[in-house]
């Protein structure tokens, strides 16, 4: 399995609260302006799974596979081109602050993985800022 890690950003809320706002993913509609509309847009969300139209892979479905609250939530794709795990994982920062960094574990071929390692480093590079920004965070 091939990992992709964002960068670790600082969000400046309490860990607790970044975990309940992500761990429900019908919250992820507060949060969809912040998705490059050009690249990719929420088709369809539930409190579990999400679906979304990603331009270069096409219907992409995340269903959480496991909630370890508050640090860590796991999803797995369901529906998609590609079979993969996405981490979000928080850790406290003071008790004002917290830290997240997403990780994007991705079977590939080493073919696929040639072409793909660029566009999906970027992307979680680029979901962990949007996801940043919408929580008024930082690197």
């Amino acid at each position: 399995m091939k990992k992709f890690e964002s960068s670790v950003y600082t969000l400046p809320l309490p860990q607790e609260t970044i975990y309940e706002k992500l761990s429900d993913l019908n919250n992820l509609s507060q949060v969809s302006g912040y998705l490059p509309e050009d690249k990719a847009r929420i088709t369809n969300l539930t409190s579990d799974s999400v679906t979304l139209e990603v331009q270069t892979l096409g219907t992409v479905s995340l269903a959480v596979v496991e909630r370890e609250s508050p640090k860590c939530i796991k999803f797995g794709s369901v529906d998609s081109p590609l079979a993969f795990n996405l981490w979000i994982q928080l850790l406290p920062q003071g008790e004002s602050q917290s830290r997240m960094k997403i990780t994007l574990g991705a079977e590939l071929n080493p073919f696929i993985a040639a072409m793909a390692q660029k566009p999906l480093q970027d992307g979680v590079e680029q979901l962990a800022d949007k996801l940043s920004k919408a929580f008024g965070g930082e690197k």
